[in-house]
Protein backbone atom coordinates (compact mmCIF):
# COMPACT_ATOMS: atom_id res chain seq x y z
CA UNK A 1 0.00 0.00 0.00
CA UNK A 2 1.75 3.22 -0.83
CA UNK A 3 1.75 6.10 1.43
CA UNK A 4 -1.00 8.01 -0.80
CA UNK A 5 -3.30 5.17 -0.15
CA UNK A 6 -2.15 4.92 4.13
CA UNK A 7 -2.94 8.52 4.30
CA UNK A 8 -6.38 8.39 2.79
CA UNK A 9 -7.32 5.26 4.55
CA UNK A 10 -6.23 7.11 8.06
CA UNK A 11 -9.30 10.37 7.01
CA UNK A 12 -11.60 7.77 6.39
CA UNK A 13 -11.41 5.79 9.61
CA UNK A 14 -10.58 9.01 10.84
CA UNK A 15 -13.94 10.67 9.78
CA UNK A 16 -15.79 6.98 10.52
CA UNK A 17 -14.33 7.58 14.10
CA UNK A 18 -16.12 11.10 14.38
CA UNK A 19 -19.67 9.80 13.30
CA UNK A 20 -19.35 6.64 15.52
CA UNK A 21 -18.32 9.44 19.03
CA UNK A 22 -21.28 11.60 17.79
CA UNK A 23 -24.21 8.72 18.01
CA UNK A 24 -22.44 7.23 21.00
CA UNK A 25 -23.23 10.88 22.58
CA UNK A 26 -26.46 10.99 21.56
CA UNK A 27 -27.17 7.33 22.55
CA UNK A 28 -26.03 8.12 26.00
CA UNK A 29 -28.49 11.37 25.82
CA UNK A 30 -31.18 9.53 24.64
CA UNK A 31 -30.58 6.34 27.24
CA UNK A 32 -30.69 8.90 30.16
CA UNK A 33 -34.56 10.07 29.25
CA UNK A 34 -35.80 6.57 28.05
CA UNK A 35 -34.16 4.92 31.64
CA UNK A 36 -36.06 7.43 33.60
CA UNK A 37 -39.24 7.31 31.84
CA UNK A 38 -38.97 3.18 32.11
CA UNK A 39 -38.17 3.29 36.27
CA UNK A 40 -41.55 5.74 35.95
CA UNK A 41 -43.46 3.13 34.01
CA UNK A 42 -42.39 0.35 35.93
CA UNK A 43 -44.14 1.31 39.12
CA UNK A 44 -47.50 1.59 37.27
CA UNK A 45 -46.39 -2.07 35.41
CA UNK A 46 -45.63 -3.70 38.62
CA UNK A 47 -48.81 -2.60 40.44
CA UNK A 48 -50.82 -3.56 37.81
CA UNK A 49 -48.96 -7.25 37.64
CA UNK A 50 -49.50 -7.44 41.32
CA UNK A 51 -53.41 -6.52 41.75
CA UNK A 52 -54.04 -9.01 38.44
CA UNK A 53 -52.18 -11.65 40.28
CA UNK A 54 -54.34 -11.13 42.87
CA UNK A 55 -57.61 -11.01 40.68
CA UNK A 56 -56.80 -14.66 39.58
CA UNK A 57 -56.30 -15.84 43.02
CA UNK A 58 -59.77 -14.83 43.57
CA UNK A 59 -62.79 -17.11 43.43
CA UNK A 60 -65.43 -15.35 42.05
CA UNK A 61 -68.34 -16.16 40.57
CA UNK A 62 -67.10 -14.46 37.18
CA UNK A 63 -64.44 -15.90 35.62
CA UNK A 64 -62.69 -13.38 32.49
CA UNK A 65 -61.94 -15.17 29.16
CA UNK A 66 -58.19 -13.82 30.05
CA UNK A 67 -57.80 -16.16 33.04
CA UNK A 68 -59.32 -19.68 31.25
CA UNK A 69 -57.33 -22.27 30.44
CA UNK A 70 -58.02 -23.98 27.46
CA UNK A 71 -56.51 -26.69 25.16
CA UNK A 72 -53.14 -25.13 22.87
CA UNK A 73 -54.16 -25.31 19.53
CA UNK A 74 -52.28 -21.91 18.78
CA UNK A 75 -50.51 -19.60 20.09
CA UNK A 76 -49.83 -15.96 19.61
CA UNK A 77 -46.37 -13.58 20.02
CA UNK A 78 -46.12 -9.81 19.88
CA UNK A 79 -42.13 -9.49 19.16
CA UNK A 80 -41.00 -6.02 20.47
CA UNK A 81 -38.02 -5.11 18.68
CA UNK A 82 -36.09 -1.91 17.72
CA UNK A 83 -36.45 0.13 14.19
CA UNK A 84 -32.94 0.74 13.64
CA UNK A 85 -29.36 -1.38 14.05
CA UNK A 86 -26.34 -0.30 15.07
CA UNK A 87 -26.90 -1.65 18.98
CA UNK A 88 -24.49 -4.92 18.67
CA UNK A 89 -26.27 -8.22 19.31
CA UNK A 90 -29.63 -6.39 20.98
CA UNK A 91 -31.89 -7.54 18.63
CA UNK A 92 -30.16 -11.01 17.66
CA UNK A 93 -30.44 -12.53 21.53
CA UNK A 94 -33.52 -11.47 21.74
CA UNK A 95 -34.46 -13.41 18.21
CA UNK A 96 -32.48 -16.14 19.27
CA UNK A 97 -34.65 -16.47 22.61
CA UNK A 98 -37.31 -16.35 20.19
CA UNK A 99 -37.00 -18.96 18.30
CA UNK A 100 -35.60 -21.48 20.70
CA UNK A 101 -39.41 -20.94 22.49
CA UNK A 102 -41.02 -21.04 19.07
CA UNK A 103 -39.12 -24.57 18.40
CA UNK A 104 -41.15 -26.36 21.49
CA UNK A 105 -44.65 -25.18 19.57
CA UNK A 106 -43.42 -25.99 16.02
CA UNK A 107 -41.84 -29.49 17.02
CA UNK A 108 -46.18 -30.35 18.96
CA UNK A 109 -47.35 -28.87 15.14
CA UNK A 110 -48.72 -26.04 16.92
CA UNK A 111 -49.61 -22.88 14.67
CA UNK A 112 -47.89 -19.65 15.81
CA UNK A 113 -49.72 -16.44 15.01
CA UNK A 114 -47.01 -13.06 15.84
CA UNK A 115 -47.20 -9.43 15.77
CA UNK A 116 -44.14 -6.86 15.83
CA UNK A 117 -43.31 -4.25 17.01
CA UNK A 118 -40.33 -2.67 15.25
CA UNK A 119 -39.00 -3.34 11.56
CA UNK A 120 -35.95 -5.11 12.82
CA UNK A 121 -38.48 -8.32 13.90
CA UNK A 122 -40.93 -7.71 10.97
CA UNK A 123 -38.06 -7.81 8.51
CA UNK A 124 -36.72 -10.88 10.56
CA UNK A 125 -40.13 -12.96 11.35
CA UNK A 126 -40.86 -12.82 8.11
CA UNK A 127 -38.82 -15.18 7.05
CA UNK A 128 -39.83 -17.91 9.61
CA UNK A 129 -43.04 -20.24 9.67
CA UNK A 130 -45.35 -17.71 11.71
CA UNK A 131 -48.53 -16.09 10.47
CA UNK A 132 -48.64 -12.54 10.49
CA UNK A 133 -51.41 -10.91 12.19
CA UNK A 134 -50.45 -6.96 12.47
CA UNK A 135 -47.16 -5.19 12.95
CA UNK A 136 -46.07 -1.76 13.53
CA UNK A 137 -42.95 0.66 13.89
CA UNK A 138 -41.67 3.91 13.92
CA UNK A 139 -42.82 4.80 17.26
CA UNK A 140 -39.87 7.39 18.53
CA UNK A 141 -38.51 7.69 21.83
CA UNK A 142 -41.04 8.89 23.54
CA UNK A 143 -44.25 6.06 22.73
CA UNK A 144 -47.85 6.25 23.62
CA UNK A 145 -49.89 3.57 24.38
CA UNK A 146 -52.19 5.01 22.31
CA UNK A 147 -49.92 3.88 19.47
CA UNK A 148 -49.85 0.37 20.33
CA UNK A 149 -53.44 -0.30 21.19
CA UNK A 150 -54.01 -1.17 17.27
CA UNK A 151 -51.74 -4.06 17.08
CA UNK A 152 -52.45 -5.31 21.03
CA UNK A 153 -56.49 -5.34 20.17
CA UNK A 154 -55.72 -7.42 17.37
CA UNK A 155 -53.93 -10.10 19.07
CA UNK A 156 -56.73 -9.91 22.31
CA UNK A 157 -59.41 -10.33 19.71
CA UNK A 158 -57.63 -13.17 18.60
CA UNK A 159 -57.75 -14.80 21.86
CA UNK A 160 -61.32 -13.87 22.38
CA UNK A 161 -62.50 -15.66 19.27
CA UNK A 162 -60.44 -18.67 19.86
CA UNK A 163 -58.35 -18.38 17.13
CA UNK A 164 -54.96 -17.94 19.55
CA UNK A 165 -55.32 -20.22 23.25
CA UNK A 166 -51.70 -19.18 24.84
CA UNK A 167 -50.00 -14.99 24.31
CA UNK A 168 -46.45 -14.14 24.68
CA UNK A 169 -44.38 -11.00 24.79
CA UNK A 170 -40.65 -11.25 24.09
CA UNK A 171 -38.63 -8.04 24.63
CA UNK A 172 -35.37 -7.11 26.13
CA UNK A 173 -35.32 -5.94 29.54
CA UNK A 174 -33.13 -3.38 30.70
CA UNK A 175 -31.11 -4.41 33.44
CA UNK A 176 -27.87 -2.23 33.70
CA UNK A 177 -26.45 -0.34 31.12
CA UNK A 178 -24.60 -2.93 30.23
CA UNK A 179 -26.38 -5.51 30.54
CA UNK A 180 -29.75 -6.29 28.59
CA UNK A 181 -31.48 -9.59 28.27
CA UNK A 182 -34.52 -11.15 26.43
CA UNK A 183 -37.59 -12.26 28.10
CA UNK A 184 -40.62 -14.29 27.06
CA UNK A 185 -43.43 -13.75 29.49
CA UNK A 186 -47.06 -15.72 29.11
CA UNK A 187 -49.52 -12.63 28.70
CA UNK A 188 -52.70 -14.58 28.36
CA UNK A 189 -54.38 -16.66 29.89
CA UNK A 190 -53.43 -14.88 32.97
CA UNK A 191 -51.70 -16.37 35.62
CA UNK A 192 -52.08 -15.95 39.69
CA UNK A 193 -49.75 -14.20 41.34
CA UNK A 194 -46.56 -15.59 43.48
CA UNK A 195 -47.99 -14.18 46.59
CA UNK A 196 -49.48 -16.07 49.63
CA UNK A 197 -53.45 -15.66 49.87
CA UNK A 198 -56.25 -16.87 52.42
CA UNK A 199 -57.18 -20.59 51.39
CA UNK A 200 -60.77 -19.67 52.18
CA UNK A 201 -63.26 -18.16 49.09
CA UNK A 202 -62.79 -14.89 48.76
CA UNK A 203 -63.61 -11.89 45.99
CA UNK A 204 -63.18 -8.29 45.03
CA UNK A 205 -66.35 -5.89 45.26
CA UNK A 206 -67.27 -4.35 41.87
CA UNK A 207 -69.07 -1.76 40.87
CA UNK A 208 -71.55 -1.30 38.62
CA UNK A 209 -70.89 -5.12 37.03
CA UNK A 210 -68.03 -7.65 37.63
CA UNK A 211 -67.73 -8.65 33.89
CA UNK A 212 -67.86 -4.89 32.66
CA UNK A 213 -65.21 -3.80 35.30
CA UNK A 214 -62.79 -7.22 35.12
CA UNK A 215 -62.91 -7.05 31.46
CA UNK A 216 -62.06 -3.51 31.06
CA UNK A 217 -58.75 -3.81 33.79
CA UNK A 218 -57.60 -6.88 31.63
CA UNK A 219 -57.18 -5.31 29.03
CA UNK A 220 -55.72 -2.18 30.32
CA UNK A 221 -53.25 -4.79 32.05
CA UNK A 222 -52.20 -6.38 29.04
CA UNK A 223 -52.20 -2.76 27.64
CA UNK A 224 -49.68 -1.52 30.11
CA UNK A 225 -47.50 -4.56 29.91
CA UNK A 226 -47.05 -4.39 26.48
CA UNK A 227 -46.36 -1.11 26.76
CA UNK A 228 -43.68 -1.25 29.15
CA UNK A 229 -41.94 -3.65 27.12
CA UNK A 230 -41.90 -0.89 24.40
CA UNK A 231 -40.18 1.03 26.76
CA UNK A 232 -37.57 -0.96 28.89
CA UNK A 233 -36.77 -2.72 24.84
CA UNK A 234 -35.86 1.69 24.20
CA UNK A 235 -33.91 1.74 27.55
CA UNK A 236 -32.00 -1.64 26.07
CA UNK A 237 -31.91 -0.02 22.61
CA UNK A 238 -29.85 3.35 23.31
CA UNK A 239 -27.54 1.17 26.03
CA UNK A 240 -26.87 -1.28 23.44
CA UNK A 241 -25.84 1.45 21.04
CA UNK A 242 -24.30 3.55 23.13
CA UNK A 243 -21.74 0.59 23.81
CA UNK A 244 -21.46 -0.80 20.22
CA UNK A 245 -20.66 2.95 19.32
CA UNK A 246 -18.01 3.73 22.33
CA UNK A 247 -16.09 0.38 20.90
CA UNK A 248 -16.67 1.44 17.23
CA UNK A 249 -14.37 4.55 18.23
CA UNK A 250 -11.87 3.01 20.21
CA UNK A 251 -11.29 0.44 17.42
CA UNK A 252 -11.38 3.02 14.89
CA UNK A 253 -9.01 4.95 16.94
CA UNK A 254 -6.82 1.34 17.18
CA UNK A 255 -6.95 1.27 13.55
CA UNK A 256 -5.71 4.87 13.09
CA UNK A 257 -2.80 4.26 15.42
CA UNK A 258 -1.68 1.21 13.07
CA UNK A 259 -2.30 2.99 10.13
CA UNK A 260 0.09 5.60 11.21
CA UNK A 261 2.63 3.50 12.35
CA UNK A 262 2.74 1.78 9.19
CA UNK A 263 2.64 5.26 7.45
CA UNK A 264 5.70 6.38 9.33
CA UNK A 265 7.65 3.16 8.84
CA UNK A 266 6.98 3.95 4.85
CA UNK A 267 8.13 7.28 4.85
CA UNK A 268 11.00 6.59 7.17
CA UNK A 269 12.10 4.17 4.42
CA UNK A 270 11.39 6.02 1.39
CA UNK A 271 13.24 8.85 3.06
CA UNK A 272 16.21 6.45 4.00
CA UNK A 273 16.28 5.82 0.17
CA UNK A 274 16.09 9.08 -1.10
CA UNK A 275 19.23 9.40 1.59
CA UNK A 276 21.16 6.53 -0.03
CA UNK A 277 20.39 7.70 -3.76
CA UNK A 278 21.73 11.26 -3.00
CA UNK A 279 25.13 9.84 -1.39
CA UNK A 280 25.33 6.92 -4.47
CA UNK A 281 24.73 9.67 -6.56
CA UNK A 282 27.92 12.09 -5.24
CA UNK A 283 30.10 9.53 -4.78
CA UNK A 284 29.45 8.55 -8.32
CA UNK A 285 30.26 12.72 -9.65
Amino acid sequence: MSLHEIRAKIESVDGVKQITRAMQMVATSKMRKAEERMATSRHYSNAMRKIIGHLAQAKPEYRAPFMRERKIEKVGYIIVSTDRGLCGGLNTNSFREGVRHMAKWHKKNIPIDICTIGNKAAAFFKNTQCAFLAETSQLGDDPRVADLIGVVQVMLDHYTNGDIDRLFLLYNRHVTTMSQEPVIRQLLPIMAGKEKLPSHHWDYLYEPEAREVVDAVLERYVESQVYQAVIENLACEQAARMVAMHSATDNAEDLIAELQLEYNKGRQAKITQELSEIVAGSQAV
